[in-house]
């Protein structure tokens, strides 16, 4: 059959196996491999720094570099898929990531490593989007919810790929063979997804940025996104600067662990989190059908969140797993603050009130992943490592702030509304 052929909406067994191989695997693909890009630093943090005598806050800013340039690339992004489809738009942004690993793989300087981060971060910033966009292209409706459930399981195994497997292959190659084993996966992928995906349907090709910008300004003009976001946007930004890369200076520094003991307690939290993703959903729906709100799922769940971090911050049982564990577990609780603003603004603005805090998320990701460098390199390093003190004072500041914006959720005004429309 055809590409031709396929009806996106019929629900025909046939048809729906033919979306799956054809769509659905290329950008799982696609999806997996920005998860490895996104955590992998994590593992070889400690080889930069012998490799190329980077400081913890060279370390912190060209691995948050991939946050800045994937949030600054949002906004156009939304604009290029509904003007040249989600398979023009991947395939060449996977290239982007392909050069960034190739000069990530050859730099010899915090700079080199600095563009090339920020290209990777670049060229996987499409990933979600576009994927979501090609499901409701090729997929029928009523298959949307599995469709994106098993996709974003893509990205939970991209997480836990970046930890022990990785540590793994650094037993048969260096940091450098590794980027260049990613850079020719990201070139496979942008083949995979040219070649396989189906052209979607055209496409009205109408310049909606100043439209995309405008409902940009009135979601951010809403009382209850400033009630939600901080919160919501803080402790997003928080597990993926850690988890992304501090976690794993962390439990060498702090914990004691060898190379190999601090893969498998990132393995160990990245499949945490992979579980927490399903169980948090699950637990809300449950909680919602009896008549509790996603604000008080949230924020009992985000207790959790906050107990990890703490022992953490302390360092209690600093060379165990569990708190990793449970850091990872209850991190997908922020989360639920997008489901909850699309049920606050009407339909036409849902997508953009998501896209409005996901740009608030990365680009605090990046802030907050460069800023734990900087801080810890106030403090001077001593056996190849940074002290405990260091990382209690960065880590327990961004703990801080997050408790802040709890508060701020707690007690700031409950009223909001939502754009043109009555809140449903």
């Amino acid at each position: 059959m055809t590409s031709s052929d396929a009806d996106p909406h019929s629900p025909a067994p046939s048809r729906t196996l033919h979306a799956v191989l054809t769509v659905f695997l290329p950008f799982s693909a696609g999806y997996f491999l920005s998860y490895v890009y996104r955590n992998v630093n994590a593992v070889i943090a400690p080889r930069l720094i012998e490799d190329l005598g980077l400081s913890a806050g060279d370390l912190g800013l060209l691995t948050a570099a991939y946050f800045l340039a994937f949030a600054a690339f949002q906004i156009p992004l939304g604009v290029l898929l509904d003007r040249y489809g989600p398979r023009r738009v991947q395939a060449t942004l996977f290239l982007a990531a392909a050069a960034g690993a190739g000069i990530f793989a050859i730099g010899e300087s915090r700079d080199l490593l600095l563009l090339g981060r920020a290209l990777i971060g670049l060229g996987v910033a499409g990933g979600l989007m576009s994927s979501f966009k090609a499901i409701t292209i090729w997929f029928p409706p009523a298959r949307w919810p599995l469709v994106n459930g098993c996709f974003l399981a893509s990205g939970g195994l991209g997480a836990i790929a970046a930890t022990e497997p990785v540590e793994l292959l650094l037993g048969l190659t260096d940091w450098r063979g590794l980027f260049l084993g990613l850079c020719v996966a990201s070139v496979g992928v942008s083949l995979l997804i040219a070649t396989v995906v189906p052209e979607a349907p055209a496409a009205a090709k109408t310049n909606r940025l100043r439209e995309a910008l405008g409902q940009l300004r009135q979601v951010y003009a809403d009382r209850l996104f400033w009630r939600l976001a901080p919160m919501g946007v803080f402790c997003s930004a928080t597990s993926m600067a850690v988890l992304g890369l501090w976690a794993g200076p962390w439990l060498k520094d702090v914990g004691g662990l060898p190379p190999e003991g601090v893969a498998r307690t990132l393995l160990a939290g990245a499949a945490a989190m992979a579980l927490g993703s399903i169980l948090t959903g699950g637990l809300a729906d449950l909680l919602g059908r009896r008549g509790i709100s996603l604000e008080s799922v949230t924020g009992i769940g985000l207790l959790l969140f906050f107990f990890a971090q703490f022992m953490v911050v302390f360092g209690v049982d600093a060379g165990a797993a569990w708190p990793w564990v449970l850091y990872g577990l209850s991190a997908p609780f922020s989360m639920l603050i997008y489901p909850r603003l699309s049920r606050h603004f009407p339909l036409e603005y849902a997508g953009r009130a998501n896209t409005a805090l996901n740009l608030l998320v990365f680009l605090l990701a990046f802030t907050i992943q460069a800023a734990v460098g900087w801080v810890i390199d106030l403090w001077p390093q001593s056996g190849g490592g940074y002290p405990p003190a260091a990382y209690q004072a960065a880590m327990g500041g961004a703990l801080a702030v997050q408790l802040a914006a709890y508060l701020w959720f707690l007690f700031a005004p409950r009223s909001g509304t939502a754009p043109a429309a009555v809140t449903r």
